[in-house]
């Protein structure tokens, strides 16, 4: 199958998408698919011999941590030269949008997906006003598809109630051969708790922004001297953050990749997770692949990871005293050990190629849907 893939990230950004992403033009790529992708210009343009054509990207006034393309009529020009048996908008905004329309002109079958919940995101920038107008768009896009994907049964309903179409789940999966218990280092444990391994160390991966509610880990960390965090990841709220943990016992680390994510994750004792905005949030399975257990913020898609008391705690959102308790649960070195092993045996059954394989039936069906 020739396959043109559109998406507003991917390498050398690293964020959820390009996670999942990078996982299934693997498999498909390992399994005779031919990939074409399109994607913002960052500087790579081949991905295991799939052919990446850049689009010249920018940053804009709304998010200056990172680069974006913006729609563009070479779309269609990529596409008749490539001529795909299917196009896949992922999280079609600005780009995508591009590859929406031209696609459609073009009367090509189309798969969109949608991985970040940017309507949500307004009212942590303080445009609340705009998160309607946004659905609308998002709606308008995403209803030119011929099949949408989304990551969590949570979100299938939220956009059902939007007023999508054509909805199914993609299913979640895990670098089950990179991440796993194994992976702990002494050397990257003293570095995370600042030259104190002896201390209880708390582990946030991902985007260093605003709608993470990472301030939120704060009051836990003060609440007891054998805390220590390590933030891993960055973003456009790192000084923020900065200026708000001075003073506490906290590591930022920027982003890690690789072998030295691997390490960081199996060398941390407890993951935690503050976010309610998640799609889905797979940070949380590459925890629960390397052992942890998981503390969550309590929203519909980190619930469908979670077992409450199995494989972590769930706690309600901005009380500090239940995300304390949940934390504090955890002292009890047998529930830990239980919540570890449960964590790191759901996790080791996600591994990618499952999610792949089921994207290629969805890409199948909305083939023969034009046939």
């Amino acid at each position: 199958m020739k396959i043109a893939v559109i998406t507003e990230t991917f390498l050398p950004s690293t964020d959820g998408v390009v996670t999942r992403l990078r996982a299934a033009l693997h498999w498909l790529q390992q399994n005779g698919h031919e990939v074409f992708i399109i994607a913002p210009d960052l500087g790579i343009d081949e991905f295991e011999g799939a052919k990446i054509q850049g689009v010249h990207a920018r940053t804009l006034f709304f998010y200056r941590d990172r680069k974006f393309s913006l729609p563009t009529s070479k779309v269609k020009k990529y596409l008749q030269e490539f001529r795909p048996d299917i196009v896949h908008v992922v999280n079609p905004v600005l780009l995508g949008a591009s590859g929406v329309y031209y696609s459609r002109r073009l009367r090509l079958p189309l798969v969109a997906s949608y991985h970040t919940n940017i309507a949500k995101y307004a009212r942590y920038y303080h445009l609340p006003f705009l998160s309607p107008l946004l659905w609308r768009y998002f709606r308008c896009l995403h209803n030119q598809a011929d099949i949408n994907l989304c990551t969590s049964e949570a979100m299938r309903d939220e956009l059902t109630d939007q007023g999508f179409n054509n909805l199914y789940v993609w299913k979640r999966g895990v670098a089950i051969d990179r991440f796993g218990p194994q992976n702990y280092d002494q050397t990257m444990r003293d570095y995370l708790t600042g030259g104190q391994p002896e201390q209880t160390l708390l582990l946030y991966v991902g985007r260093l922004a605003a709608e993470k509610e990472i301030e939120t880990i704060r009051n836990v960390l003060e609440s007891s001297p054998e805390l220590s965090l390590a933030l891993v990841g960055d973003g456009p709220y790192k000084e923020t953050l900065q200026d708000y943990f001075r003073g506490t016992r906290c590591i930022f680390t920027g982003f890690l990749h690789g072998e030295q994510l691997a390490k960081a994750y199996a060398s941390a004792d407890i993951f935690v997770f503050p976010s309610v905005t998640e799609t889905l949030g797979l940070v949380i399975l590459e925890a629960m692949a390397s052992g942890l257990p998981v503390v969550a913020a309590r929203s519909e898609p980190s619930s469908e990871q979670i077992a409450d008391g199995i494989t972590g705690f769930l706690y309600t959102p901005k009380d500090p005293q239940s995300f304390k308790e949940a934390i504090f649960k955890l002292k009890k070195k047998s529930l830990h050990h239980n919540l570890s092993e449960n964590a790191f045996k759901t996790a080791s059954n996600l591994g990618w190629d499952e999610a792949a394989k089921q994207l290629l039936e969805f890409y199948i069906l909305a083939y023969n849907s034009k046939s």
